[in-house]
Order: structure tokens, then C-alpha cells, then sequence
């Protein structure tokens, strides 16, 4: 084995790092010629909203919303899924309407399960 093999992959992969950190490289340039130096009290501070902040930045969330969010993306992400069963419906086979059908009862299953666990409860 040769290593004239492994040439394109070696080319490949130095344009990637070049691509990816000449615009890096360039911004900090572009930041130490041309942008003003104006250091000061007034732009040290934080900024938020023009308020200074006050107390602890960590907050306990309730797990439920976690839960709600991770309900929603997944029920979200599965009806993606269904568009292309919806496009094609007419020309779908049995065996594929039911592997559809399959797949829309561990949805409802899913969903189900959610809705015992009280997951689906916004309190």
C-alpha cells in the first residue's frame, strides 16, 4: 500500500482547516487594525438590559418542563416522519401502510404513556 492513497484525504483535510479557520483568523485581524481601543469603567461593566444583575444566575427548573420540552420535540420530529407516508399514501403498498401504522401506534403509545405520567400537565 501506498501512501499516494491517502493523498487526497491528507489535501481534503488541510483545505477543511484552512476554510474553516482562515475566516477566524481574518476576523481577528480585521479586529486588532481597525477596531478602536477603547477601554473604560463604563465598558468593562456587565451589560444586561441596562440593569445591574443581582443575585445568584442558577435557577432550579421544575424536571416536568424538561419533560414537556422532550415530549414536544419528540412528537415533533415524528410528524416529519408522516409527511412523506401523507405524499405517497395512494401509492404505498400493505406492507408499507402497516409499518406506517406501526409506526403512528407507538406514537399514540408514546403519547399515552405521557399522558399517565402527567407529563402533559402544565402545573
Amino acid at each position: 500500500m501506498t501512501n499516494d492513497l491517502y493523498l487526497p484525504v491528507i489535501v481534503l483535510l488541510l483545505a477543511a482547516i484552512a476554510f474553516t479557520l482562515s475566516p477566524l483568523v481574518l476576523a481577528w485581524l480585521w479586529a486588532k487594525k481597525f477596531s478602536p481601543r477603547k477601554p473604560g469603567p463604563s465598558k468593562n461593566t456587565i451589560y444586561e438590559c441596562g440593569l445591574e444583575s443581582t443575585g445568584d444566575a442558577w435557577m432550579q427548573f421544575h424536571p416536568g418542563y424538561y419533560l414537556y420540552a422532550i415530549i414536544f420535540l419528540v412528537f415533533d420530529v415524528e410528524a416529519v416522519f408522516l409527511l412523506p407516508f401523507a405524499v405517497a399514501f395512494t401509492s404505498l403498498s400493505a406492507g408499507e401502510c402497516i409499518a406506517m401504522l406501526v409506526f403512528l401506534l407507538l406514537l399514540v403509545e408514546g403519547l399515552v404513556w405521557a399522558y399517565q405520567k402527567n407529563v402533559l400537565v402544565w402545573t
